[in-house]
C-alpha cells in the first residue's frame, strides 16, 4: 500500500501523508499538528479532564490510528500530568514502519517516548503494551465493523477519512457499532460535523454541540453520553 501514499507538508510546518488510492490526505492540509491538537487533545481529551478533574486515568478508543498523531500527543500530555493512560486504536489499514518513521512527529514528544512507540511498532503492538509507566497502546487491525470488545472507553476520537471519501464510515449503523463502546458520561469528537452524523448521535442519546473547528474548517462535531 506504500508506494500510494507520500509525506507532504502541510501548513504549519508538519508532516501528513497523501493516499493517492483514496485521493485523501491523513490530516488536514492548513495543518496536521494544528488540526490534532485541537480537535483532538484540546476538545477531546483535555475537555475530559478539565470535566473530570478526579481522574488519575484516561482510556481512549480512536477510529482510524493512521500515523500515530493523535496517540503520541495523547501520551505526551497524560506522561506531562501523570495521568494513565489505556488507548486503543483501530487500524484496518496499517502504515509500514518506514512510513510512520518519516512523519518527522518525533519532534513533538519526548525521545523516550519516541523511542518506545517506535520500536514496538508493528506486530507488538497487535496485543496491549505498555510502553511507559504512565501509557498503555495497542492497535486492533480489523475493519471498524469487524470490531469487538467488552471494554468500554472515556473518550472516541472518531478520525476516519471523510465521508465523501469513506461513507460507510459515517453511516447510522458505524457511528451506532463505534459509540456503544463509550462509558456513559463519555465523549466523543471528531473534525468533521454533518446534519446525518448530529441525527444520529441525537437518536443515540446524545447531547450534541457544535465548536469551532481547526483551521480550515468552521465546525467541528462533540459529543456527550
Amino acid at each position: 500500500m506504500d508506494q500510494e501514499l507520500t509525506i507532504v507538508k502541510t501548513a504549519d510546518g508538519s508532516n501528513t501523508i497523501f493516499n493517492a488510492d483514496i485521493g485523501e490526505h491523513y490530516h488536514s492540509k492548513h495543518g496536521a499538528l494544528q488540526e490534532s491538537m485541537h480537535v483532538f487533545i484540546q476538545s477531546g481529551l483535555s475537555y475530559f479532564l478539565e470535566n473530570n478533574p478526579a481522574a488519575s486515568e484516561v482510556s481512549i478508543l480512536e477510529v482510524g490510528f493512521g500515523t500515530g498523531l493523535n496517540f503520541l500527543l495523547s501520551a505526551e500530555l497524560c506522561t506531562e500530568k501523570a495521568i494513565t493512560l489505556d488507548y486503543l486504536g483501530i487500524e484496518a489499514y496499517p502504515l509500514s514502519l518506514e512510513m510512520v518513521g518519516q512523519t518527522g512527529y518525533s519532534e513533538y514528544v519526548s525521545e523516550e517516548l519516541w523511542r518506545q512507540f517506535i520500536t514496538n511498532y508493528g506486530t507488538r503492538l497487535l496485543r496491549s503494551l505498555e510502553l511507559n509507566p504512565y501509557c498503555k497502546l495497542q492497535i486492533a487491525n480489523c475493519k471498524l465493523a469487524d470490531f469487538q470488545s467488552e471494554k468500554q472507553y472515556n473518550i472516541i476520537y472518531f478520525d476516519a477519512f471523510a465521508a465523501n471519501r469513506q461513507p460507510e464510515m459515517w453511516d447510522e449503523n458505524a457511528i451506532g457499532h463505534t459509540v456503544q463502546f463509550l462509558k456513559p458520561g463519555g465523549v466523543f469528537v471528531t473534525y468533521a460535523i454533518t446534519g446525518n452524523l448530529k441525527r444520529a448521535l441525537k437518536a443515540l442519546g446524545f447531547k450534541v454541540e457544535k465548536a469551532p473547528g481547526a483551521p480550515g474548517k468552521r465546525e467541528m462535531l462533540r459529543a456527550n453520553r
